[in-house]
């Protein structure tokens, strides 16, 4: 199998990210003494200045971390709702859906707390020493990636006209970041260095008391002033209109990122740990568990189909049955009984409906705008008129290697995307956290602060009494899924990837290849990948295409040509399009380390020893 690199192996310690610069940022504190969590918090703040476009510290990150010889835990940094955030709120306003940017769509931020909460329970370096590295990128500058400043260029009216502050910061001069020149946030670098500097001057030489105190002045100083000051201006959104957003002092001084047990599901020797289902998660378990027992020869048209099939029918019952305003009935999901069910219905031709199923006995409830678009209508929730260009939609046009956003159409179009970082170290100590949101596309840049706030409420449904409705003080169902694998009881691996809603087909896609293809990690992270859309998207407007399948055009033709011939509606798109996955792993006999990471994009590396 071709690869584009080897796979890394060593044994004193391992990083895959998204960007080289977070890569290398996380190995420099392996190699300063720093543990895996030390090493990934240190990442997290590294991708926020080097990848703005794609996440930020008033975003959303779930952690799956594996301490050696402890348990696994989910640390949850998904903010919920602000307690004004009712749905008779926003339909009083006379919205339909909630925004896909803008401050009516701001879930209370949930990224730096989660990692606050990381470095004080589970690191062992104090604030300045993780902070260090953002820090000098962002005053120094950095030589950003080109889809950086791709990015700015298609909000580029959107930001001269409405989000002045975003344009100051990523339009000096007129002209957007670019490879090659640096690129500098000063008001970011002055945050991290005024937080470092109040929480020592507040704390002294107390790590913990570092930390507790930078997590009250994001709660309550001069960053949660200014996060409020800024959802308070009235905002250009996807709408077409101007809102402020419901957060307040409360909201942020009750809230705090929360540990709390994965949801696991055992298949063919593996237990494969994921959040709950308040993320999408569980679709990477229930894809598992609708599996035959016999799986066709890897790669071939009748792998796809099976696979892309079970795809389906998880995502419906995602659509029906997940989120945080209700009890998912994730044991009757996941159970052997409830899937030979939903296996039977997966035939030799494509589905184009979306199938959620009963679990014990339920009927499954859609929205209206899932159900709308399900049957081929325009969702009530949208728009009546479209919005100007670039006003507000986070939206990255052309068919560019790495792109794999939360929404990918027939042209490539994708809207957002996130990034991801996995660590092991020499301890055995793994990490696997996937952060997101708080884009430089989805809200303006908060001027004192450097960073906007996130959007993630778009995820919630305006219509009551589903599991997924925007309801105060519940967290929206997030796409973020980071994923740790063991065996025998024992952590041997950590991986996922950016891509929304594609995020839990790629890593379904990558575990298989290592586990029924046969390939090694980096082999495994650039076979051929693919994604479907016969389901409703996270992501504002929330399409579907029914019966949609994107593949990349290194797929086998014959393989191509006979999915077409079963009902699926192919799109082939560039030969290294989709997916961005990481993946570290180690070795529990031998002690050996190993990593890989996405070539796509040509920004995601691997570094170790």
């Amino acid at each position: 199998m071709f690869t584009t690199r080897p796979t890394l192996q060593g044994t004193f310690g391992m990083v895959s990210s998204t960007h080289w610069l977070a890569s290398q940022s996380a190995m420099a504190v392996l190699e300063d003494g720093g543990n895996a969590f030390d090493a990934a918090v240190a990442a997290g703040f590294v991708l926020h200045v080097v990848e703005p476009h794609l996440n930020g510290p008033a975003g959303e990150v779930p952690v799956l971390l594996a301490p050696a010889g402890g348990e696994v835990r989910v640390l949850c940094g998904q903010g919920p709702a602000p307690a004004g955030a009712t749905i008779d709120h926003y339909r009083s306003l006379g919205l339909g859906l909630v925004p896909g940017t803008g401050p009516l769509a701001a879930a209370v931020p949930g990224a730096f707390d989660a990692w606050m909460l990381l470095l004080r329970d589970h690191g062992t370096k104090p604030l300045a020493q993780v902070l260090r590295y953002a820090i000098e990128y962002a005053e120094a500058g950095h030589a950003p990636v080109r889809r950086v400043g791709e990015t700015v260029e298609t909000v580029r009216a959107l930001f001269v006209n409405e989000w002045t502050s975003s344009a100051d910061l990523y339009l000096p001069d007129g002209q957007p970041p670019a490879p090659g020149r640096l690129f500098r946030n000063p008001a970011l670098a002055r945050t991290w260095r005024r937080l470092v500097d109040e929480a020592t001057a507040a704390a002294g030489d107390d790590r913990t008391g570092q930390i507790e105190e930078a997590r009250r002045i994001w709660r309550a100083g001069f960053i949660a002033e200014a996060l409020l000051r800024q959802s308070a201006r009235p905002t250009m959104d996807t709408s077409g209109g101007h809102h402020t957003g419901t957060l307040t002092a409360a909201d942020l001084a009750g809230w705090s990122a929360t540990y709390e047990n994965p949801v696991t599901h055992d298949w063919n020797g593996w237990t494969l740990c994921k959040a709950g289902g308040w993320s999408q998660g569980p679709v990477f378990l229930q894809q598992l568990a609708l599996l035959p027992a016999r799986l066709p020869p890897y790669g071939s048209a009748d792998y796809v189909h099976v696979l892309v099939e079970g795809c389906k029918l998880a995502m419906a019952d995602r659509e029906a049955w997940y989120g945080d305003a209700a009890d998912v009935p994730l044991d009757t999901l996941l159970s052997a009984a409830y899937n030979a069910g939903r296996r039977a219905l997966v035939g030799d031709r494509a589905s184009h409906e979306l199938r959620p199923g009963s679990p014990d006995g339920r009927t499954p409830r859609l929205s209206a705008h899932a159900a709308a678009v399900a049957a081929g209508r325009p969702g009530p929730g949208a728009p009546a008129v479209a919005v100007a260009a670039g006003a507000g939609e986070p939206t990255v046009a052309g068919d560019v290697p790495g792109t794999g956003g939360p929404a990918v159409g027939r042209d490539g179009t994708t809207r957002g995307d996130t990034c991801h970082v996995d660590v092991v170290d020499r301890w055995g100590n793994m990490v696997a956290a996937t952060p997101s949101g708080g884009w430089l596309q989805s809200n303006p840049v908060v001027p004192e602060l450097g960073f906007p706030l996130g959007t993630r409420l778009q995820m919630a449904w305006l219509d009551p009494g589903l599991p997924n409705s925007l309801t105060p003080g519940r967290r929206p169902r997030t796409t973020l899924t980071p994923t740790l694998a063991l065996r025998d009881g024992v952590p041997v691996m950590a991986f996922g990837t950016p891509g929304g809603d594609q995020q839990d087909q790629w890593q379904l896609h990558f575990f298989l290849a290592l586990t029924h293809g046969g390939l090694d990690l980096q082999a495994a992270i650039d076979a051929p990948n693919w994604h479907n859309e016969s389901f409703p998207g996270s992501f504002h407007p929330r399409g579907m295409r029914p019966g949609g399948l994107t593949v990349e055009s290194r797929m086998d033709p014959a393989v191509v040509e006979e999915l077409r011939r079963r009902g699926h509606d192919v799109t082939v798109g560039g030969p290294w399009t989709e997916g961005r996955l990481c993946a570290v792993a180690r070795d529990p006999r031998t002690g050996i380390l190993s990593a890989a990471a996405n070539p796509r994009g040509m920004q995601g590396y691997a570094v170790g020893r």
